[in-house]
């Protein structure tokens, strides 16, 4: 196929990968997502926490500046909003969890290969010439994301790959592996792998000046 392909998951002759590797191919790497990074940078927990906690001093000030509401009332219904944002928080974070464990990310000699989905698993197939560059994005924890460019008129569709896409980048998806525990040494894998194969090293390895660190 000439252009990166989407397959519905069902049977894996090898964890994470649409069938057997053709002669020639290796896998270099394999893993999965830190789930709690995942939901830190991906999920934005700590934001929405911040806000319901925010959402929930509003309240109190409030129905204590207007003065209606008894100290019962005003008790019960403190619980009540602190309730539904404990209800929101776990659910992010039980998504993070399960994206993380419903998500295989390989890189062979020859493409990078995204097994992800939770409803509709699905295997996304993008051999190195589709890649036309690589950034890694690294964080104080030793986390990261590496972000995906796929060359000029190479498209994957952001709904059906979401969360594993950089975000607000509609117009041009990019793939991303997200939430990476060892982004460092899985960015050096892949951009030794990148340049070994590439038509063209220098455009193609994840360069430096893409890196970079942020604090967590």
């Amino acid at each position: 196929m000439s252009g990166p392909w989407i397959a519905a998951h069902e049977a894996e002759p090898i964890p994470g990968l649409p069938g057997r590797l053709p002669e020639g191919e290796a896998i270099l790497w394999q893993g999965t997502p830190r789930w709690h990074s995942f939901a830190r940078y991906g999920f934005h927990l700590p934001q929405f926490a911040l806000y319901f906690a925010l959402l929930l001093a509003w309240y109190v000030a409030e129905s204590l500046a207007a003065g209606t509401a008894s100290g019962t009332a005003l008790l019960l219904g403190t619980a009540r909003l602190a309730g539904l944002a404990a209800a929101a928080l776990v659910l992010l974070a039980g998504l993070a969890a399960l994206v993380a464990r419903t998500t295989l990310y390989t890189i062979t000699t020859r493409r990078v290969v995204m097994r992800v989905g939770m409803a509709l698993p699905i295997t996304l197939n993008l051999p190195f010439r589709l890649i036309d560059s690589a950034g890694v994005r690294l964080r104080a924890d030793g986390s990261g994301d590496i972000a995906l460019t796929l060359a000029a008129g190479e498209r994957v569709a952001f709904v059906t790959l979401w969360p594993h896409v950089r975000p607000w980048h509609f117009a041009r998806p990019v793939p991303m592996l997200r939430a990476l525990p060892d982004a460092a040494q899985v960015a050096a894998v892949l951009g030794r792998a990148l340049s070994l194969r590439a038509y063209a090293p220098q455009r193609n390895a994840v360069a430096p000046a893409a890196a970079r660190a942020v604090a967590a």
